[in-house]
């Protein structure tokens, strides 16, 4: 656990910080065991031990605590603004509102027919939170730039619907070990934990075995049956930066400048006054602050020392600053402009919404591969619990083993942006022939699952049919008794006429 004192004095200076991102962790071993393991834990700690500093000091940025509060004047002190805007909590409140405003869903893929145990994985996820769990993740890695989360089995005993824990583990006392060779697998994960008597016991696992430290022995190397490393990295790029990162320098320059305006007021309203060639007694003065007024000589004068501070120009630096730091974090600005020629496709890119758009894109592919290390995880613990419980009640063939391939992640983020466009790319699809309704489903870009909405779609096309042919059948029947009805009578009618 690296907070406190240490990491206090990160956010305690008056300047702005130049930071470049996370230290990502390597060794040049290629397994982790019993003999080497204390090696490569503290070759591993003295990174972290960087890396956790940056991230408390970015993390107390975006609460708040940031360089302008320790500024200092030595020109007329007493008058020191210290203004926060604090643009760090937009940039990430947008961001993580922009990816993960709708849940991820897991979704169906391929053609093995596993739609049960697919529906079932999501009722776990569903069960555990893992919505919310979500958010917690892009939360921490949009500020510091990595998070990490950990999956694993319920322990014996527990009564809970999903068969595994999920945890969103804080950075600050978190890292993984990767070989660094081709591919840079992972080796081994560890979490500090702070125990009752002060001291820090780091827990953690390889692909084989679950570890303990402390004060830098090991205490417990116990195999485990895990298949894998229960703890994930999500990095928020591959250089593990803050989305408020690159513009640190800026934000402070905001800070300042806004600072300097209150105090440009400040002074103005409390300038000096000067009185030359008139002397004046305390009681006098008392009684020219209570009346407001005073006599002088002829040749005296009285009269303020100011200099009033430029708010127009002022405020426009800070709107350029601002820009860059929109410009510059891809996020869409709010100038609002407005002409009678824009369509929705201009107002999205004049406004910066596509420069939102593709930087979302690319968080999802790089939480992508993070996802699938942590499906594993979660497959091999309910496919082994099935297959556990089908095995107790001698339903072997009952339980089917989801696979990895079989599950498509998607984000469903601004699912109906252009709505209209989208519907109408659909109907020309399927109206035209030579293209399968299906593939109409899945290019025009409506739903989340083009797999289910076909399906449903079909059905409803097929009982909307069937329901049709019901009716017709009931006409032809009401017509052809109302035709015997009217025969009937018609015959009746000849027999009283005899």
């Amino acid at each position: 656990m690296f907070r406190g004192d240490e990491m206090a004095q990160g956010w305690n200076a008056t300047s702005s910080r130049v930071m470049t991102g996370r230290t990502v962790i390597y060794s040049a071993e290629r397994e982790v065991t019993r003999d080497n393991i204390l090696a490569i834990f503290q070759d591993a700690l003295t990174t972290h031990r960087n890396n956790a500093t940056d991230i408390d000091y970015l993390y107390n940025y975006y609460k708040g605590k940031q360089p302008i509060l320790n500024r200092t004047k030595q020109v007329r002190e007493e008058i020191n603004n210290k203004i926060v805007v604090n643009r760090a909590n937009e940039i990430v409140s947008f961001k993580v509102g922009y990816l993960m405003g709708e849940p991820v869903q897991y979704i169906h893929q391929g053609t093995d027919e596993t739609t049960e145990e697919l529906d079932l994985l999501n009722a776990y996820m569903n069960a555990e939170d893992k919505a919310s769990k979500d958010t917690e993740l892009a939360n921490w890695f949009h500020i510091c730039g990595t998070s990490y989360r950990m999956i694993r089995p319920d322990e014996i005993g527990d009564i809970d619907e999903a068969p595994f824990e999920i945890y969103t583990l804080d950075p600050r006392d978190t890292f993984v070990v990767y070989n660094g060779g081709i591919g840079h697998e992972p080796l081994m994960a560890c979490v500090a934990v702070t125990l009752p008597d002060g001291n820090v016991l780091y827990s953690g696992y390889t692909r084989t075995h679950y570890f303990e430290i402390n004060q830098d022995a090991l205490t417990r190397w116990d195999e485990h049956y895990l298949n894998g490393i229960p703890i994930i990295e999500y990095p928020a790029n591959e250089a593990r930066m803050g989305a408020f990162e690159l513009v640190l320098p800026i934000l402070d320059e905001i800070n300042n400048l806004e600072s300097n305006a209150v105090d440009g007021v400040e002074q103005l309203i409390q300038a000096i006054l000067v009185f030359q060639g008139v002397d004046l007694t305390d009681d006098q003065f008392t009684t020219l602050k209570q009346q407001g007024a005073i006599k002088v000589s002829e040749n005296g004068k009285v009269y303020y020392v100011s200099q009033d501070l430029s708010q127009a120009n002022t405020q426009t630096i800070v709107k350029e600053a601002y820009q860059s730091v929109l410009d510059i974090c891809g996020m869409p600005n709010r100038n609002g402009g407005y002409s009678t020629s824009d369509t929705g496709k201009a107002v999205i890119l004049r406004d910066g919404w596509s420069a939102a758009e593709s930087r979302a894109k690319n968080s999802e592919m790089i939480f992508k591969v993070s996802e699938k290390a942590f499906l594993k995880q979660a497959l091999n613990i309910m496919n082994t619990r099935n297959m556990a419980l089908a095995l107790r009640s001698d339903e072997r063939a009952a339980t089917k083993e989801l696979k990895l391939s079989s599950i498509e992640i998607r984000f469903t983020r601004r699912n109906y942006e252009n709505i209209l466009e989208k519907a109408q790319v659909l109907q020309m699809m399927l109206t035209t022939p030579g293209i399968h309704p299906k593939l109409a489903f899945e290019h025009c870009g409506m739903f989340v699952d083009p797999d289910i909405a076909y399906k449903m779609s079909v059905d409803y096309a097929e009982n909307e049919k069937a329901e049709t042919a019901r009716e017709l059948e009931q006409i032809a029947i009401d017509e052809a008794e109302a035709e015997k009805l009217n025969v009937r009578i018609s015959g009746q009618g000849d027999s009283v006429s005899e």
